[in-house]
């Protein structure tokens, strides 16, 4: 079993993710972007990174900004939830890597 996780997303699906890991025992690690600095899943993860302003092109769709949040958080995976990060390659990709592997369904 994994010890901590990376929630590369917000809102609801970021929460819900967050809550279930807290349930299991395992710490997670929320991205997040300026305007979403006081949202609850920054609040309730174990840790958190800013990776970017408001507009999600130069934040959550900023992939390698998400990759470093992941890589100085020595996270042991990451999950992508749903929209934003899910359908990027680069971080398909990087999720591939031993020991930083996704939580999503494969891509079809």
């Amino acid at each position: 079993m994994f010890q901590k996780i990376l929630v590369a997303n917000r809102g609801e699906i970021a929460l819900r993710v967050i809550c279930a890991c807290k349930e299991l025992g395992i710490a997670t690690v929320a991205v997040y972007s300026e305007a979403d600095r006081n949202a609850l899943h920054v609040r309730y993860a174990d840790e958190a990174v800013c990776i970017g302003p408001a507009r999600s092109s130069e934040s959550y769709l900023n992939i390698p900004h998400v990759i470093s949040a992941a890589e100085i958080t020595n996270v042991e995976r990451s999950i992508p939830g749903t929209g934003f990060c899910r359908k990027t390659r680069t971080l398909q990709r990087f999720a591939k890597r031993p020991r930083s592997r996704s939580l999503a369904p494969s891509r079809k």
